[in-house]
């Protein structure tokens, strides 16, 4: 948009609401000024066929790094962002500030691919200028999907392309037309295959072919490392016997990325003794098949695996809809924002430095995830009073492990003692929390790391009536719990130790 419009804008919002314009931490529009902006540019859209692409972005885990940290090191990280953003978008391209620790970008005449590359660009900048220590993920929507539906649609789909990132192990970038293609077709089952010998791959692909799955090939272990980043698999053909990076040392990378694990990994070869199998199933392996295969086992067990891909996607969707639940609570609560996120991590710190099994950290990571989800039952009045709970209200707040544990149990099966933190995490050792009134053993691990992680950052965050305590003060309060039976001593000064240990970052000095 030429300056002369922006500057007609930023007089009309001067006008209208006698505020600036400008953001007073990072400089960059106000949400308000953007919003304005958007709806000015979307008519022009309409009239003239320009296209835009619109992103959102957000600094991952930004709750936990103010805690860690303290909130003057959060705004220099907010300050630092948003310098980013400003120094690498085109001069045509207009940020704002868009809410907390989110920013909202504006790619003025710009293709999904260019807005894909630009983000792109800003979150490599970021992670690099910061050390690793600030990463962002970011959601991207265009103007080309759906003009028709307004400005606040593309807002949507950008924030649901956001959540996707999120989801998908934050520090990336996710277009809304990934969703929309995978709502919009019917889906393919794609297939990796994986041989350094050429002959071998087209004798695999002459076999699978016909049956219509979209293949893909790779000749060595690093190509198939690269192709599965760059495309979504569903089962990987994995010859062993590969020189460099062999079968084994493939299926056991693939198993230890949380985003590839789930893919069924069947190995192939020629060998088909005892010591082979067993390297294999060490490695995390699905199957195993000798070569050459045999085309009617091979097809069979392929549409075995696959059901199988398909059934732990649709439990991760289902997961995934929790996920989103729970944070709605924060938009009930306001005075818990990024508590969810805050508390998983910090849960997540202790566990890593209690050296718990990777059974528990999953189970730390859903349950921190979810533990305050049965919040959705409780009247926004009563979880945002100003002032103590009555005895009434009270009650009615104590119901939240119980409505939250009937919310998860349809996945009993698979958030295993994650849904024990749902409904413990607010058990005392002594026998008086709720709802169960556990005591001692009763209480898992798990369970009790959560409840620590949750109480302290209860006292460290503002409610509606008192102000944030210091570290200090918390962690003496969680050392009186300790002393008097009430939570895992041993947990609190692990507690104790990750906040003594925390180094602050010296890049936010700018």
């Amino acid at each position: 948009m030429p300056i002369t419009t922006i500057r007609q804008i930023e007089s009309v919002y001067r006008s209208q609401t006698d505020s600036s314009f400008r953001d007073s931490l990072t400089g960059l529009f106000t949400y308000g000024f953007f919003l304005a902006y958007v709806e000015q540019e979307f008519q022009r859209l309409k009239r003239y066929g320009h296209s835009f692409s619109l992103a959102v972005v957000d600094l991952d885990a930004f709750g936990q790094f103010n805690h860690q940290h303290g909130a003057i090191h959060g705004d220099k990280a907010l300050k630092k962002v948003g310098q980013i953003i400003q120094k690498n978008i085109r001069t045509a391209d207009i940020s704002s500030r868009y809410a907390g620790d989110q920013f909202a970008l504006f790619f003025v005449n710009t293709t999904p691919d260019n807005a894909i590359t630009a983000a792109e660009k800003l979150r490599a900048i970021t992670e690099a200028e910061s050390n690793g220590q600030i990463t962002i993920s970011i959601g991207i929507s265009s103007s080309a999907i759906n003009v028709q539906d307004g400005p606040e649609k593309i807002f949507k789909e950008a924030q649901s392309a956001l959540k996707q990132a999120k989801i998908k192990g934050k520090n990336r970038v996710f277009h809304y037309r990934q969703l929309k293609k995978r709502e919009s077709e019917k889906h393919q089952s794609s297939i990796l295959l994986v041989d350094d010998e050429p002959l071998n791959l087209k004798l695999m692909q002459g076999l699978l072919q016909p049956l219509g799955y979209t293949l893909y090939t790779a000749k060595n272990g690093l190509d198939a490392l690269y192709r599965l980043e760059k495309a979504e698999i569903d089962l990987v053909l994995l010859d062993v016997m590969m020189p460099d990076m062999d079968g084994f040392s493939v299926c056991r990378t693939i198993k230890a990325n949380e985003e590839t694990r789930l893919i069924p990994v069947v190995l192939l070869t020629s060998l088909d003794d005892v010591e082979t199998k067993v390297q294999g199933i060490e490695a995390g392996a699905d199957d195993f098949i000798t070569k050459p295969p045999h085309k009617s086992e091979l097809i069979a067990r392929i549409k075995s695996l696959l059901r199988v891909k398909q059934l732990n996607s649709n439990l991760t969707s289902i997961e995934n809809v929790l996920f989103s639940m729970a944070k709605s609570v924060e938009a009930k609560d306001s005075y818990t924002q990024g508590h969810v996120d805050r508390v998983s991590e910090l849960a997540s710190s202790i566990g890593r430095n209690m050296s718990l099994s990777e059974n528990e950290m999953e189970a730390l990571r859903i349950g921190g995830a979810l533990h305050d989800v049965g919040k959705l039952g409780v009247p926004e009045e009563i979880l945002n009073k100003p002032g103590p709970l009555d005895n009434g209200e009270w009650t009615v707040m104590k119901t939240h492990p119980e409505i939250g544990y009937k919310i998860c149990l349809p996945l009993k099966k698979n958030l295993g003692q994650a849904l024990d933190i749902v409904r413990h995490h607010h058990e005392k050792l002594d026998g008086s929390g709720y709802p169960d009134g556990l005591k001692a053993d009763e209480i898992l691990m798990v369970t009790r790391i959560m409840t620590v992680a949750d109480i302290f950052d209860a006292l460290t965050s503002d409610r509606p009536y008192r102000k944030a305590m210091s570290t200090i003060s918390a962690t003496q309060i969680l050392l009186t719990e300790a002393q008097k039976g009430k939570i895992d001593s041993v947990v609190t000064q692990c507690l104790m130790q990750l906040m003594s240990n925390q180094n602050i970052t010296t890049m936010l000095t700018s």
